[in-house]
């Protein structure tokens, strides 16, 4: 199977070019899963854990940078505050629509998994399953000051050549647009939205998560409306996918395959 980091293609979505990686289709009976990054990665940042997904589970892979990220479109300063809520109500169901997907498994990590509940809660039965890895529905005072932290390792230099690497020259407007737009959103709460989710969820985090406590996890599981399962993964901070890549794949498997 090729690796999902092997060149990108463009496609434009709603006028902003976007980059994919070439979609690779599910075998016979096994959903789509569609991966969604975290708040400063990009489609790149994957790796080769969505071609290992696709192994184990024979569903088909999306994996794409938003807006901003990666090799997609650059996204100038400041970010609208509710960036993510465009994403998943506008760009997402728009980038379905032009792939030809239907009722994908959402896999998303930290904003891609908010993300992901936000577009299952504004689309009632349009996912097959989400997998939710340090998603946030809340706003909490442990994720202002982690923010906080990136933003000043990122002005003071180790953290802007680190994420160069992925966003190339509108690395800034990524870093910078990213933070300032958390930090100005102050209370902010989804929770009354998830009881519109009834597709099955997995909801996955590290018990050492800088960026979240457990209060996610069990605003999540006790708030959607359909079947719920969690994982909390000790020794784990805010990337279990790469943290803990044996134990994240076998329940992605098994959350999987209940679904066909």
């Amino acid at each position: 199977m090729t690796a999902v980091t092997r060149a990108l293609t463009h496609v434009t979505i709603n006028g902003h070019r976007l980059d994919v990686a070439p979609p690779h289709p599910p075998s016979t009976g096994a959903p789509w899963g569609v991966f969604l990054h975290e708040g400063l990665g990009s489609a790149a940042q994957w790796r080769d854990y969505p071609a290992r997904v696709a192994s184990a589970t024979g569903c088909g892979t999306l994996v794409y940078s938003r807006r901003g990220y990666g090799r997609s479109e650059p996204r100038p300063r400041p970010w609208p505050d509710d960036f993510m809520a465009p994403e998943a109500i506008e760009t997402l169901p728009a980038l379905l629509a032009h792939v030809g997907i239907e009722r994908p498994v959402l896999f998303g990590h930290s904003d891609g998994g908010t993300i992901a509940l936000v577009f299952a809660a504004a689309f009632p039965g349009a996912c097959a399953g989400i997998i939710s890895i340090a998603a946030h529905v809340m706003s909490e005072d442990i994720t202002g000051s982690s923010i906080m932290a990136a933003r000043q390792r990122f002005l003071a230099g180790p953290l802007r050549e680190v994420l160069r690497r992925q966003h190339g020259d509108h690395t800034d407007d990524t870093a910078l647009g990213w933070t300032e737009a958390w930090l100005r959103v102050g209370a902010w709460d989804m929770r009354p939205s998830l009881p519109a989710i009834t597709c099955p969820v997995l909801v996955i985090q590290g018990r050492d998560d800088e960026f979240g406590t457990l209060a996610q996890v069990d605003a999540i599981a006790q708030g959607v409306g359909g079947p719920v399962e969690t994982l909390v993964l000790d020794h784990c901070g805010h990337a279990p996918q790469r943290e803990k890549r044996k134990e994240v794949l076998a329940a992605v498997t098994r959350f999987i395959r209940q679904l066909t």
